[in-house]
């Protein structure tokens, strides 16, 4: 039986009590001490679970401080974390931009001397074919021209033109290959 059950029936019994003058009832000792006595054994019960209540509240209370502690901590360390990770990840872009950016200028420049390289060496072959072709050109007008000329032993114009033609050509090559060097330089 509850305490507040218990508490309703004392209530209804001095209610039902006799009335005498100056507002005082007669009621029965006997059955008010048995009255209170169900009080007291229902009370402890009540009593203790609010005392267990009131304690496991506390704890209760702490543990969740605890919690919510843990909780900001762990939070406040994953920020850091992620701050440190986020600094990192912008200095690592930052250094592959840099490195890209001087890989291209390195690329851009070494296009650039490979194709004045690929200009000199074209250059190059180009005067040397056509001195080539201008000795080809002066042997035939010089067989041409004399057809029935002595030997080349014997100091013919087509020998002559042949040894003027390959001086020319040699001539050129190395004013070519000095010009070649003076750039390298």
């Amino acid at each position: 039986m509850s305490v507040y059950r218990v508490l309703d029936k004392l209530e209804a019994y001095v209610r039902e009590g006799t009335w005498l003058p100056a507002g005082y009832r007669i009621l029965s000792e006997e059955r008010m001490v048995e009255m209170i006595e169900k009080v007291r054994s229902t009370l402890p019960e009540e009593v203790g679970r609010a005392k267990i209540i009131a304690q496991g509240q506390e704890r209760v209370i702490r543990a969740a401080q605890e919690k919510a502690q843990a909780i900001v901590d762990e939070a406040s360390t994953k920020h850091e974390i992620l701050v440190d990770e986020h600094e990192i990840v912008q200095r690592a872009r930052t250094t592959a931009e840099v490195v890209l950016r001087e890989a291209e200028e390195r690329a851009r420049k070494i296009r650039e001397g490979a194709d004045t390289y690929a200009a000199q060496v074209l250059g190059e072959m180009e005067a040397r074919l056509g001195a080539a072709v201008a000795s080809v050109r002066k042997g035939r007008e010089a067989l041409v021209s004399k057809p029935g000329t002595p030997t080349a032993a014997q100091g013919s114009p087509l020998a002559d033109a042949a040894a003027k033609s390959k001086r020319a050509a040699f001539d050129h090559a190395s004013s070519d290959t000095a010009a070649l060097e003076s750039v390298e330089v």
